[in-house]
């Protein structure tokens, strides 16, 4: 690249519109924490002209006070837009948070975008969940291209950072994963350290100098080119591989030379077909500079080689009642279809929809159908309705820019939508669409939460509905069997940011308590017990006597109530009267106070009385003969027991099944999935994978996914199953 005359940048604070799909590029920025997403996004801003001084842009605000410690070290949790423009294309800019617990977000920009930037620390290397991602969009065919960061570091080692990202990233062929530029570094300093400067354009053989704040060209000298040849030479085979036109290696190898214009047009087709994957350098501009290293070269590989919204294949639409839909990509004439990638409240304008239009063009005040379906384990009822929407605008940081329109493959802000969710999709309300929801992570630690006072108590249902409409990685749970609420998160860090959304955007205080397991009760053995309620205090008495024996089934058969009464010693008015009471004593517990299951109550024998026996008194003589039972033999107690899946690289084989076994997991085997990876499959008792998602990222360096589905209750070891009783005081 190289080849193209610097742009005039844009105004600052003047919004970016497009008025055609042709003109915009949506663009994602990859990267675990701390590898320099937000710091380039700064400087492409800066760059730009879209602001007029460095700034850090957090949470999606700019902003411009370095001395602001405590603001500069907070978490970036959320996705955020920021619009640049550059050589007439508006290039959307998302960047998205490094933490594992927040891959929702990222999940969203990638639904969002049409070409993805990895970028990744020249000091720290390729982590496993960057590996995972790549591997991600690979399977879609994203065009993606790679950022190396942190070259001002004394650790910064642009080569072999090249060599592990081909090693990491280009594994079916590493020729595809090749530099475009070269670093020019000053002499060494005292300190032994010789800082980055400038770049050298392979293909194009100039350097680019830095040093001055601004990119200046020069030409090589003669003593100069030497060192890039070999690097150049592997670079143009690598992109000629990837040309449409299958004589150019013959020619080149035979000697002829390939015009640098063929070349770089070839690239950009490589690049934008996702077959070819650019590693480029990137540094931040010093103190009152404009350009920082390697800005120019990144915004123009994005505006020539990233894909226009036309190449992004459109997600799956149907009608509402599922019937397929096919429509052009990105028609701005064509029927309004948008999805909404993300969901924020603000104090003073209410519910804030990012949304990406992928047909048709959204206008202000328009009325649109807002339609979410598929989420409803996650709390989020199927809702279709019918909404007028208020500002469309353009997002920069925490700003809000009104735009007149959104045209097919643009990304803007809407306000006022009370009924939208992230995931939701925006339709025309004459006809009504529905997209393919994006693959959400599941969360998989439960963290149980009461209100902290009846206030929060009236306020807890509408703060926890409002959560999940923002965050669909978020599952709420009303567990009808410990009735508790409770909230699965992706990570510690996930559940601390809902507590303190809940409390600081909500006004809603909550309590953290110990999350409960469903356990369950049944007979070790046959038994039998006789339920005696008779009592005379004046008029009618009561009298009811019954006599059962209750023996197990196997898991799985709920409660089965037999009648083997003869000769009508129990009316059989009354025998419906001995099964509820039963049944209710049952749903209580005759143990540890969890519910009773799997066992056959049979109705042997009883006596009734013509005047005091009643409906009432049966179902108490029920009750009383089941808990005598339960007294003549050991209760065992049922803990629910999960199928677990580890998917995990080889190395960490080994230390996750016996992580397992020390759970009282039982692996049930193991298969090979892909290239250097390994599926572990187990059983193990929920008890023991409470906090599994958290132990799985240390033990693993946030390199393994996990899920988790219900198997089956079964017994629970006496030892654990004594304690148990005891924390519960042995009460029924």
């Amino acid at each position: 690249m190289g080849e193209k005359a610097q742009s005039h940048p844009g105004a600052a604070g003047r919004a970016v519109t497009a008025d055609h799909p042709e003109s915009i590029r949506n663009v994602v920025l990859v990267g675990h924490s701390g590898a320099g997403k937000t710091t380039l996004v700064e400087a492409l801003a800066l760059t730009t002209g879209a602001v007029n001084r460095a700034g850090r842009v957090e949470d999606g605000g700019t902003v411009s006070d370095y001395d602001d410690i405590e603001h500069r070290q907070q978490r970036s949790v959320q996705l955020s837009l920021v619009p640049v423009e550059w050589d007439g294309i508006k290039i959307n800019v998302l960047d998205t948070p490094g933490y594992a617990d927040f891959v929702g977000e990222l999940r969203a920009g990638l639904r969002a975008a049409d070409a993805a930037l990895f970028v990744v620390s020249a000091s720290d290397g390729v982590d496993g969940s960057t590996r995972a991602v790549w591997e991600e969009c690979q399977a879609v065919g994203m065009p993606r291209a790679i950022v190396v960061t942190h070259l001002e570091s004394a650790r910064a080692d642009f080569e072999e950072m090249t060599r592990q990202c081909a090693e990491a990233f280009g594994a079916d062929d590493p020729d595809a994963v090749l530099p475009l530029y070269l670093p020019l570094r000053a002499p060494e300093g005292p300190d032994g350290h010789a800082p980055v400067t400038g770049l050298t354009g392979l293909l194009s053989r100039k350097l680019f100098d830095y040093s001055t704040g601004e990119r200046v060209e020069s030409e090589p000298g003669e003593d100069e080119l030497p060192g890039i040849e070999e690097a150049r030479n592997r670079l143009i085979e690598g992109i000629i591989a990837e040309s449409e036109d299958e004589t150019l290696m013959d020619r080149y190898l035979g000697g002829e030379q390939v015009d640098v214009k063929t070349l770089v047009q070839d690239l950009e087709r490589a690049v934008a077909r996702g077959t070819f994957f650019p590693v480029l350098a990137a540094a931040p501009a010093a103190d009152g500079a404009r350009q920082g290293l390697g800005t120019l070269e990144l915004l123009e590989l994005i505006t020539g080689g990233f894909p226009t919204p036309f190449e992004h294949p459109l997600p799956e639409v149907t009608t509402l009642d599922g019937r397929p839909r096919e429509l052009q990509p990105c028609d701005t004439e064509g029927p309004l279809v948008a999805e909404v990638v993300r969901t924020s409240s603000d104090p003073y304008v209410g519910r804030v929809s990012l949304v990406r239009v992928f047909s048709g063009t959204l206008r202000p005040d328009d009325t649109v159908h807002v339609s979410g379906h598929g989420m409803t384990d996650r709390g989020h009822e199927d809702h279709d309705v019918d909404e007028r929407i208020g500002a469309v605008s353009m997002a920069f940081g925490k700003q809000q820019r009104p735009v007149p329109h959104a045209v097919a493959g643009d990304l803007v802000c809407v306000a006022k939508l009370s009924r939208a969710e992230t995931g939701d999709t925006l339709s025309g309300k004459d006809d009504p669409l529905l997209m393919e929801p994006w693959q959400m992570p599941d969360p998989l630690l439960p963290l149980a939460i009461q209100a902290h006072s009846k206030p929060d108590e009236d306020k807890l249902s509408q703060g926890l509905a409002r959560l999940v409409a923002e965050d669909p990685t978020m599952r709420l749970e009303q567990n009808q069997d410990t009735h508790q609420v409770v909230l699965w998160c992706l990570g510690e860090a996930h559940a601390d940011v809902a507590l303190e959304r809940l409390r600081s955007r909500y006004g809603v205080q909550v309590d953290v308590v110990p999350h409960k397991v469903s356990l369950r009760e049944t007979f070790a053995g046959k038994a039998a017990g006789r339920g005696r309620h008779v009592k005379q205090s004046g008029g009618h008495g009561q009298f009811a006597i019954c006599e059962i024996e209750v023996e197990p089934l196997p898991g799985g058969s709920g409660i089965e109530f037999v009648d083997k009464v003869v000769g009508g010693a129990v009316p059989r008015q009354f025998i419906p009267s001995v099964e509820k009471g039963v049944r209710a004593q049952a749903a209580k517990g005759v143990a540890a106070g969890y519910p009773l299951v799997d066992v056959r109550i049979t109705l042997l024998d009883g006596k009734a009385h013509s005047v005091d026996s009643s409906d009432a008194a049966f179902q108490t003589a029920g009750a009383l003969a089941l808990r005598e039972a339960a007294a003549e033999t050991r209760i065992h107690l049922l803990e629910p027991v999960a199928e677990v899946g580890v998917l995990i690289p080889d190395d960490y084989v080994g230390p996750v099944m016996s992580d397992l076994s020390s759970r009282r997991g039982r692996v049930l085997g193991t298969e090979q999935v892909g290239t250097g990876r390994t599926l572990v499959r187990a059983e193990v008792p929920e008890f023991e994978i409470g906090r599994y998602a958290i132990d799985l990222r240390s033990l693993s360096h946030g390199t393994a996914r996990f899920s988790r589905s219900y198997a089956r209750h079964e017994p629970m070891p006496p030892q654990v199953a004594d304690r148990i009783r005891e924390q519960a005081g042995d009460t029924p």
